[in-house]
């Protein structure tokens, strides 16, 4: 079987260097970019099947570099910051990042994220199903395309992954730990917080009723106000 292919784009050395090599060990294929530039470039001409993307970049910063390559096509992008702010992450995320890491990070949790995407981003294509129509809210999977009150609404790839888990059963409560395993396919608890970021980026999109905080346990679709 071709080893999975990926591209990292940092410009710290070190860094680079380090998960390159486990990566490296752990059996895929990587190439390195330095800068925004260099790291478009990179995923012309290498095609990876997943970017690890640094956020701070010299040249065209992790933002733009990330709308670059989506706009070609969508690859999974686990982007890497040394900022916390929500206001720099929602924005990654909503570029079409699927997930971030803040340094300092775990290289075993780097990898464990890298084949969780991996896995998600080449599973087989589900039964083609028909629209969801909750009040004005319509979300088309065969489609991939969202409207509200007749409005075709952007979402990146992950927000409308998790809409559509959410739409599929409106009235189920879904704890963030469900939503890692069944959106992004992680097996551990890590990442918690990826959620609560596209479920902020989904509010902002399509309404702040769409969904329903139930504190202590997760969200659920707001069928009530749909």
């Amino acid at each position: 079987m071709e080893a999975r292919r990926i591209a990292v784009i940092e410009d710290e050395p070190t860094i680079a260097a380090a998960v390159a090599a486990r990566l490296r060990t752990e059996g895929f294929e990587v190439e390195i970019a330095r800068d925004g530039l260099a790291g478009v470039d990179v995923c012309r001409r290498f095609r990876p099947d997943l970017v690890v993307l640094d956020l701070m970049l010299p040249g065209l910063d992790g933002l733009e570099v990330c709308r670059e390559i989506q706009r070609e096509r969508h690859v999974p992008v686990l982007m890497l910051t040394a900022r916390d702010t929500e206001t720099d992450l929602e924005v990654g995320l909503g570029v079409g990042a699927d997930d971030y890491m803040t340094k300092p990070f775990s290289p075993r949790e780097l990898v464990a994220r890298v084949r969780a995407l991996l896995r998600r981003a080449h599973r087989a294509p589900a039964p083609e199903e028909g629209p969801i129509r909750l009040g004005g809210l319509v979300v088309d999977p065969a489609r991939r395309e969202v409207t509200r009150d007749g409005t075709v609404v952007h979402l990146t790839p992950k927000e409308f992954d998790l809409l559509y888990r959410l739409a599929k059963t409106p009235h189920v409560v879904f704890g963030r730990s469900r939503l890692l395993a069944e959106v992004w396919g992680y097996r551990e608890g890590a990442g918690e917080r990826t959620v609560d970021s596209h479920v902020r980026g989904l509010r902002r999109k399509l309404g702040a009723d769409v969904i329903r905080t139930v504190h202590g346990i997760g969200y659920a679709l707001s069928t009530n106000e749909l």
